[in-house]
């Protein structure tokens, strides 16, 4: 039997509380550059016209990077290398615009909307950097390796060993004994050792003081005479941080976001899109993983989640509703919700307000315990409205499972 409590469902929901803003690899070299980790020169280019232009700036030849939010970007054909301003020319031609596919994109791609063209440089090694934050730990982890330029979780999966870390103290940032060491273990050489040192010490500080939940260099590479570089780099930013940082809010990329979970952000909503067919409201991460989990238990598959937190008035519910139900997969929606600061009422009050001006089609499930529980019971009752009310978790997962069954088979509720 597939297995239930899904590390995905527990990644996705657990994003909440420490949501990623994802950026741009220019913009995440742009980040990186201000602290004086070495990164190639290049600009970012819209049309393949300002393509050219940069290349021109660069002598002639350049690498085309499309930008997206997603990796594997030269194998799905994404990244090339010009020799000349005509192979530019070609390049920006054939990947902006295009819909590009990667094994971290949706099965549709990804639409590209802008490119970086960089110089060129003489590679003699390709090394991987990267900051993550272990849970475990409550630590910032600094890794390399000498398996740069592939993708690091084939390389831990592989052979863990390859992969060097040492622990960040957050007060003092990584030392230089902790650099050497990884330096001379991911093999570089003596002459180009301080300046990956510096280079990685730069990382470290760019990553606290940006409030990164990742900071990635893969590949840093060596050239041929001993300098390294950011030849491609990836940060992902705690959005719960961004209060501090108004210069890096502004480079969220909404087009590179899932539509509906950007209309939920506008009204303080979480919204996270899957792959089944039931639809999911909630209030609070841990409840969304369990309504996921009995879903699941009871033979059914979420088709969203949508977390319309603990102070969600009746506007915010019709919203979510509306949110809710522009995903064509959902054949039925379980309200799964325990009245503490958002009351049993004013839940029952926004459901019905939302059945009534959205005219929704779908079976609707709900579970309520907790504040008010029977004034929000008598709402739904007098509502005119065919809602089933649910007795427990249990009860609602296996009857918004039939329901969804039954409306994928032509049935009504």
């Amino acid at each position: 039997m597939e297995k239930i409590f899904s590390n995905r469902y527990f990644s996705i929901v657990t994003q909440r509380t420490k949501t990623p803003m994802k950026i741009h690899e220019y913009q995440a070299k742009a980040i990186l550059a201000k602290y004086n980790v070495p990164v190639p020169r290049g600009e970012v280019a819209l049309t393949v016209e300002e393509a050219v232009a940069v290349a021109e700036k660069l002598g002639g030849g350049a690498v085309v990077k499309a930008q997206i939010h997603a990796g594997g970007r030269g194998k799905g054909g994404g990244v090339k290398v010009a020799r000349d301003l005509d192979a530019v020319k070609a390049a920006a031609e054939k990947i902006l615009g295009m819909t590009l596919i990667t094994h971290q994109t949706s099965p549709e791609g990804q639409l590209v909307r802008s490119l970086l063209v960089e110089e060129m440089l003489p590679i003699e090694k390709e090394l991987y950097l990267g900051i993550v934050l272990d849970r475990a730990s409550s630590s910032l982890i600094f890794m390399a390796s000498a398996a740069g330029g592939m993708e690091i979780e084939e390389v831990a999966h592989d052979n863990p060993d390859a992969i060097l870390k040492e622990t960040i103290d957050p007060g003092l940032g990584l030392q230089d004994y902790q650099a050497r060491k990884l330096a001379f273990g991911i093999g570089i050489p003596a002459p180009a050792v301080n300046g990956a040192v510096a280079a990685m010490k730069a990382l470290v500080k760019a990553c606290l003081e940006s409030d990164a939940t990742l900071a990635e260099i893969n590949p840093f590479i060596l050239t041929k005479d001993n300098k390294v570089y950011a030849l491609d780099a990836k940060i992902n930013l705690d959005d719960n941080a961004l209060f501090r940082h108004k210069d890096l809010a502004a480079l969220r990329d909404i087009y590179e976001e899932d539509p509906l979970e950007v209309e939920a952000s506008k009204y303080g909503l979480n919204y996270i899109k899957l792959d089944g067919n039931v639809g999911c409201m909630v209030n609070g991460a841990g409840l969304a993983m369990g309504t996921m989990d009995i879903i699941k238990y009871a033979g059914g598959s979420p088709a969203n989640f949508l977390d319309v937190g603990g102070g969600a008035n009746a506007e915010q519910i019709k919203n979510a509703f509306r949110i809710l139900l522009s995903d064509t997969a959902v054949k039925a929606v379980l309200i799964n919700v325990f009245g503490g600061i958002l009351r049993c009422d004013t839940l029952a009050n926004g459901v019905v307000a939302a059945a009534r001006d959205l005219n929704i089609q779908v079976p609707i499930v709900i579970r309520m315990e907790g504040t008010n529980l029977e004034q929000g019971r008598k709402v739904l009752e007098e509502s005119g409205f065919n809602f089933t009310v649910a007795d427990g978790m249990k009860d609602a997962a296996e009857k918004v499972v039939a329901a969804a069954l039954g409306a994928v088979g032509g049935g009504k509720q």
